[in-house]
């Protein structure tokens, strides 16, 4: 095993290009909720940055419920995942051109809320083939594009039930022919929704066949986290290393790179809460750009740049810069155009940076908010801008370039609870509020 200093990965760009031909050669679809390069970006071009409810809107579609996952989009399918108003788990597929239900399948029944978690936040995943759904009551199920369930499973019934205090709400991750289940949970479950008949419970990263639901591998991803801090919402995000295609997986105070064929563990950095006294969950997912990853610790701690490759407990040797003024507790980072940018959504405040020094490009209100609005859903790069929206529905677009400069401000409402990412896809953005999906930017088909 090569260390960073010796190998320096290709850009995410043509990382994707080899690896999911299928993706890159249809950059415009947005088929899992960081977009088709896994970075929240993608290459998208001619959208739109003034709009409101009424004006510039290509179809407006009524939602079932509120729920803070994102929308993905391959071809003319538009996927969205929404509890309804009989507590029922559904699975939608609208139609990109005019925003009409094509169909609507029951996944799975009985939703809740606890916080601003319900136990429909988890983003649904496409590679154009199948349509994957998995919500916190442990259901998950598998559509072709027509609607017909191709299979279902129960993991909280196999596995027992989810063990994290604000409801479960990781994404899974699809990519080379496999599908990625993390579960990075407390325990023991000492939370009442995760009592059942297993008294103790594993984190673990599950691999299965999208086409049949079957086990490939289920990897027992361990921690010496404390308390809460055992728990994460975080999604796997893939990287090309050096000893070829790793999933990466932040949580339980640790950043792992695990094989993808076996999900063995290939290194790992813990340089997160080291002295175990923080006990909080974790909810934003690593980024990553060529040579590096990025993670970012609760509740104001610092943000993380870690150099990739290495092997085993790479916790002393790999931390390439930290920044403890710039943090990020609940949005991604977006990696777009060679820039890192970190969203700290209780202050309302958008840091560019370096990816490979830290050193700061510029940072800046996203405006004059207080404490009224807080932006929890992770930012977007498209068409050389930065879009973030708040939890009331205030969408904010930015230049993505070398100066800080507010574009527009745009107060859609519709909130509170407004936690999913904006996407960017066939030339119009999908915006999600509480309460619609917003297709916007015209009649562009």
């Amino acid at each position: 095993m090569k260390t960073a200093s010796s190998f320096t990965p290709p850009s995410l760009v043509l990382f994707a290009t080899l690896l999911v031909a299928p993706l890159a050669a249809r950059a415009e679809n947005w088929p899992q909720w960081r977009g088709p390069f896994f970075n929240g970006s993608t290459t998208e071009s001619g959208l739109p940055t003034q709009w409101s409810t009424t004006e510039n809107v290509a179809w407006k579609t009524p939602l079932p419920g509120r729920s803070g996952a994102t929308p993905v989009v391959w071809g003319d399918s538009v996927f969205v995942v929404s509890p309804d108003a009989d507590k029922n788990l559904l699975l939608l597929c609208i139609n990109r051109a005019d925003g009409k239900v094509r169909w609507k399948q029951i996944v799975a029944t009985g939703d809740w809320t606890k916080g601003k978690n319900n136990t429909a936040s988890c983003s649904p995943v496409t590679d154009g083939r199948v349509v994957v759904a998995i919500f916190a009551t442990g259901d998950i199920a598998a559509f072709d594009f027509t609607g017909r369930r191709l299979w279902a499973r129960n993991l909280a019934n196999e596995y027992g039930k989810f063990a994290l205090m604000w409801i479960y709400g990781a994404s899974p991750l699809l990519y080379g022919g496999k599908l990625y289940v993390p579960v990075l949970q407390r325990n023991p479950p000492t939370y009442e929704h995760a009592q059942d008949d297993k008294p103790q419970r594993e984190s673990y990263l599950l691999c299965l066949d999208p086409q049949t639901g079957r086990n490939l591998w289920r990897h027992i991803r361990k921690s010496d986290a404390p308390g809460e801090s055992q728990e994460a919402y975080t999604t796997p995000i893939p990287y090309e290393g050096r000893s070829g295609l790793e999933i990466l997986l932040f949580g339980g105070d640790c950043l792992t790179s695990h094989r993808a064929d076996t999900g063995a563990e290939l290194w790992r950095w813990a340089g997160v809460n080291p002295a175990k006294k923080t006990m909080f969950r974790v909810v934003p997912s690593p980024a990553t750009s060529p040579g590096f990853a990025y993670v970012c610790g609760p509740k104001g701690e610092p943000v993380y740049a870690i150099k990739t490759g290495g092997q085993g407990d790479v916790t002393s040797t790999h931390l390439a810069w930290k920044l403890d003024d710039v943090t990020c507790d609940v949005p991604t980072p977006l990696y777009y155009q060679g820039k890192l940018f970190v969203l700290n959504g209780n202050k309302q405040i958008l840091t560019c940076l370096d990816p490979k020094t830290g050193a700061k490009k510029w940072e800046g209100s996203l405006g004059n908010f207080g404490r009224r609005e807080v932006f929890s859903a992770s930012p977007t790069g498209a068409d050389g801008r930065v879009y973030c929206i708040s939890e009331a529905g205030t969408v904010v677009a930015l230049s993505a370039g070398d100066e800080f400069k507010v574009l527009s401000t745009i107060p859609m409402g519709e909130g509170p609870g407004i936690m999913s990412s904006v996407v960017a896809a066939h030339g119009r953005l999908l915006v999600r509020t509480s309460q619609n999906l917003y297709c916007i930017g015209g009649k562009r088909p």
